[in-house]
């Protein structure tokens, strides 16, 4: 049973950082990608970044310089590092991943962590 376990939200300030984690645990091959989305009220879910086992990454236009994504793929987990964030940033971020597990290829969901971001 492959699970996705967050950390890392919570309460800041315009203009200050948060860093947002995500560890996959249970019998897992390899990581072919790991990724943030986030769902604000009334909106929909949208792709903030990912990144595959490689390394090679993607990001929001909306988070590009202010946002950074990267992996560890002996620890299984993925990390969202999120600076000069902004009230619209605000939202549930839920990690997901994309994984090599028995029988093959599965996508899995963390249950989602909330960031706020006062003005």
């Amino acid at each position: 049973q492959v699970q996705l376990v967050e950390s890392g939200g919570g309460l800041v300030q315009a203009g200050g950082s948060l860093r947002l984690a995500c560890a996959a645990s249970g019998t897992i091959f390899s990581i072919n990608a790991m990724g943030w989305y986030r769902q604000a009220p009334g909106k929909q879910r949208e792709l903030v970044a990912s990144i595959t086992g490689r390394g090679s990454t993607n990001y929001a236009d909306s988070v590009k310089g202010r946002f950074t994504i990267s992996i560890v793929n002996a620890k299984n987990t993925v990390y969202l590092q999120m600076n000069s964030l902004k009230p619209e940033d605000t939202a549930v971020y839920y990690c997901h991943a994309e994984l090599m597990v028995v029988p093959g290829r599965r996508n899995y969901w963390g249950q989602g962590t909330q960031v706020t971001v006062s003005s």
